[in-house]
């Protein structure tokens, strides 16, 4: 099967080709470093020489997941440096914004597309003592190399929900062998753990979510307090990670609630989760023309100037802020969850204290959903119409709104200690 498996690669690389050079349209990174993903580098030549501990984070949320790991395993071991690989250029961005201070201990790579021969030189050239794939990154060709090469590989922070075992298990005998061929799966779950168990994986520990441990940086809410100036004494209501389908859904809610007279001053922040998008979402707001809009990307950030009343709608059109926003609003929806898409992580909504609504679709972050209801910080909401309608309700209820924003950060602090036992764990290996 995985030869089979292997040849479907080579047969689809032209048309991977293609759509990478048209994503690089609008996100440039994805017309850089491209040999990379041929498994052909050059890092090395500037002369780094200390062991490697390799760490996949395929994009921006694993990444981000991965900073409390990373600084430990550099402060366990001091003589080593990290080798940080991606998928995806805005994965690659984030990675060099949180790491690039450990200066030389620091290597960057996109990870080779997934047949044998790539990976074999990937591991020929980097060496690394060990591979740490973050959350749901098991690449059959990968793992099974690194058997080959003697390279212990750990699934960490690993999640997978019953709709991914149904969709595995119609490749039973290939990820059956990369499953057998991991040393360690850390798992966000009980739940998460069975199915992995189920899936083949062997070893298996509960050892929370990563997430819970990553801390807002102090100049995202340096960034966020002065957008907060500019917005003035409005309420703000925060649509985060909104995927496909969804901005319509809430733009028409929007719509319907201003020419009713019930929007009041709120100011929608609609944050689209996938960068290419941003330019799509701008010309919907357009359409409405009782939702007078303003891009991110279009205010200074020198600036104080206060933003118009006149807008309803900021469109958050910029790479790295998301905590800037989160500290920004006084409600946040989580996107992804209006369709049946599994949802987005609340964590870091949690984290900063602040009310979440959420959809009946989070499938893929189903126990800390369920978790941050029970606690009373989260409320989920059937569609659009009743987010906005609760959203609004919660604008105009100081106190209700407070509570739920402490029981979501208790809620955010009763799970950390996930890093200390991942770290644990992986030491076992090292």
């Amino acid at each position: 099967m995985r030869f089979l498996y292997s040849i479907a690669w080579w047969l689809a690389m032209p048309f991977v080709l293609i759509k990478l050079w048209r994503r690089g349209r609008g996100e440039p990174g994805y017309r850089q470093n491209i040999a990379e993903r041929f498994g052909f580098y050059k890092q090395l030549e500037t002369g780094q020489r200390q062991p490697l501990l390799w760490v996949h984070a395929v994009s921006v949320g694993e990444t981000r997941a991965a900073q409390p790991l990373i600084d430990a395993l550099l402060a366990a071991y001091p003589d080593h440096a990290l080798l940080l690989t991606h998928m995806t250029a805005t994965g690659r961005a984030t990675g060099q914004e949180l790491f690039s201070h450990y200066g030389v201990r620091f290597v960057q790579s996109y990870l080779p597309y997934d047949t044998g021969w790539m990976a074999a030189r990937f591991l020929g050239y980097f060496k690394p003592r060990i591979g740490i794939l973050m959350e749901t990154e098991v690449w059959p060709n990968m793992v099974a190399q690194c058997v080959r090469c003697r390279v212990p590989v750990a699934l960490v922070n690993a999640r997978l929900s019953e709709r991914s075992l149904r969709r595995g298990k119609r490749f039973e005998s290939l990820m059956l062998e990369a499953a057998a061929g991991l040393r360690l799966v850390a798992a966000q779950t009980g739940a998460d753990a069975d199915r992995l168990k189920r899936f083949g994986a062997a070893n298996v520990h509960v050892t929370g979510s990563l997430k819970f441990e990553v801390a807002p940086p102090p100049a995202m809410l340096q960034r966020g307090a002065q957008l907060r100036a500019r917005f003035g004494d409005r309420p703000v209501l925060l649509c985060a990670s909104t995927r496909e389908g969804e901005e319509a859904l809430i733009l028409s809610s929007l719509a319907a609630a201003a020419a009713s007279g019930v929007l009041g001053d709120l100011l929608t922040v609609i944050v689209p989760r996938h960068p290419q998008r941003f330019d799509a979402v701008a010309d919907m707001i357009a359409a409405y023309r009782g939702l007078p809009m303003q891009r991110r990307s279009a205010l200074s950030d020198n600036g104080a100037d206060a933003l118009p009343a006149s807008v309803r709608v900021l469109l958050g059109d910029s790479m790295g802020e998301m905590f800037a926003y989160y500290s920004v609003c006084d409600i946040a929806f989580i996107g992804g969850s209006l369709l049946p898409l599994g949802g987005q992580n609340l964590i870091e909504a949690a984290t900063v204290g602040k009310p979440v609504l959420i959809g009946l679709h989070t499938f893929n972050f189903a126990q800390s959903t369920e978790d941050a209801i029970v606690a009373g910080g989260a409320l989920r909401v059937p569609d659009a119409a009743q987010m906005l309608q609760q959203a609004l309700a919660l604008s105009h209820d100081r106190e209700k709104r407070h509570a739920m924003g402490l029981a979501a950060q208790g809620f955010a602090r009763q799970h950390q200690g996930a890093t200390e036992r991942t770290v644990g764990l992986l030491k076992n290996l090292l």
